[in-house]
Order: C-alpha cells, then structure tokens, then sequence
C-alpha cells in the first residue's frame, strides 16, 4: 500500500470524503470517541464507503503517524456507475459484455482479472463495496494498466445492479461447478453479463438465483478447481470466439 494511498487523522479524512475523493476502504479504530463515530458512519453510510473496525495496531502498521484512530485507503481509480455505464454501450450500438465478481478478495487475481477482461472487450466490471479486493497500486500494476481503461463499478448492493442488468435486457450467466452445462455450449452473442466467483466458496447462493443460465468449465484433473483469473479468462474468450464467427 504506497504512501500517497493513505489519508490519515480524523479531520483530514472527513474532508477527503466531504471534497469527493474516492475511498476504498476505511479503517476506524474500535471504541472511536462517540462523536466522531457518529460522524464516520453517516458520511460513510452517506457515499458508502465500506468501513473496517480495527484495533489500534492495525492502523499504527498503516501509519507511523498521528491517525488519531481514523486511516482512509484512497482508490487508484475512479469508479463508474453502472446505470450510467449500460446505456451509453447500447447507444454506441455494441452488444454489452458485463463481468461481475462475487467475492474476489486478492488484487493480484483482480488485476489479472482485469488484464484478461480489457484484452476480452469487456466493457465493464462490477464489484461490491465489501467482500471486494482493493483496487490499489498492486492490482493496477497486475493488471498492466488495464483497470485505468475498464470501467470498474462499484456497488453497496450487488444484487440490486445484477437486477437492474437483468431489467436492461441483459442475460445473466453463471460459472460455477454446480452446473451441468458447458461453458461453450450456451449462445454467448447476446447482451451479457458474466459472473465468477471466488475460488473457495463459488458464486454465492442468492446471486445463482437471480441467473438465467449457469454454466461450468470441465475439469479432467485431480484439482477440483481453477484459479479464477484463468476460469475467467476461458468463459470470456469463448464470448470473444462466438462474437467474431
């Protein structure tokens, strides 16, 4: 986490979230004066910024300097809504490519997730605000500068927007193992959103719920799964293969 990432102390960092940065994540320190809590949470709650209560040594390994128990992770990038991003693809006439990632906390596969989408015409990434990797220096540097030219969007409520892709007529797909459908065996040339989950737990049960299909990738190992930038990367340029036939 480089230096110029980090806004430190309580007034600093009000201002920073009041002046429009773009926050990442936010460190509290536990048992924060009542007054200032107070404060944090309904500026947080107010640009949803997602919050980390920790312990004191937590923000003392961020900062060597006077915290004063409040430590703001400013983003690399600049996030896009996601309700801006959709129709501005259909009126430029081009058939939306949408990935959506539940649950992919690690940057260096966020980063190479994003590489493999840029190079895949994927038009947009959307994330949830928490249970989300940072999108800091390390996944922009993994991603080869990808993240500074792919729309990332970013929202407190993943199943909320994955509901409002379905309402614009996109057709939601997806990749999980539960699946007895194969990946290349779906017509992948309409308006589409994607979604892959993390490696441990999959996409999760309320989000399965909402797809129209499900789809999986065969495996013919012993390894029961694939890392998920490289699934992500199999599903898209089957996407990409279909779209050029």
């Amino acid at each position: 986490m480089g230096k110029d990432n980090i806004i430190y102390g309580f007034q600093p960092v009000i201002e920073a979230i009041k002046s429009g940065k773009v926050i990442d994540r936010l460190f509290v320190q536990k048992n924060l004066h009542p007054h200032k809590d107070q404060i944090v949470r309904k500026l947080t709650k107010l640009h949803e910024i997602p919050v980390q209560y920790v312990p004191r040594e937590k923000l003392n390994r961020l900062t060597v300097h006077n915290h004063q128990g409040v430590v703001a992770v400013v983003s690399s990038i600049e996030y896009t809504d996601i309700e801006v991003l959709l129709p501005g693809i259909f009126e430029k006439g081009e058939t939306p490519l949408i990935l959506v990632l539940d649950g992919i906390t690690d940057v260096r596969n966020f980063g190479a997730i994003a590489r493999t989408a840029e190079c895949a015409g994927v038009h947009g990434i959307l994330i949830a605000s928490k249970g989300a990797a940072q999108v800091n220096e390390v996944a922009v540097k993994t991603s080869a500068g990808a993240l500074n030219r792919i729309p990332v969007c970013r929202n407190h409520n993943l199943k909320e927007s994955i509901t409002f892709l379905k309402q614009s007529g996109l057709k939601v797909i997806a990749a999980t193992e539960k699946s007895d459908t194969l990946y290349y065996m779906k017509d992948l040339t309409m308006p589409l959103a994607i979604i892959m989950g993390s490696e441990e737990r999959g996409v999760s049960g309320e989000y399965l719920k909402l797809c129209d299909e499900a789809v999986k990738i065969p495996l013919k190992g012993e390894i029961e799964s694939l890392n998920v930038s490289v699934a992500t990367g199999i599903v898209l340029f089957e996407v990409v293969k279909q779209r050029m036939l």
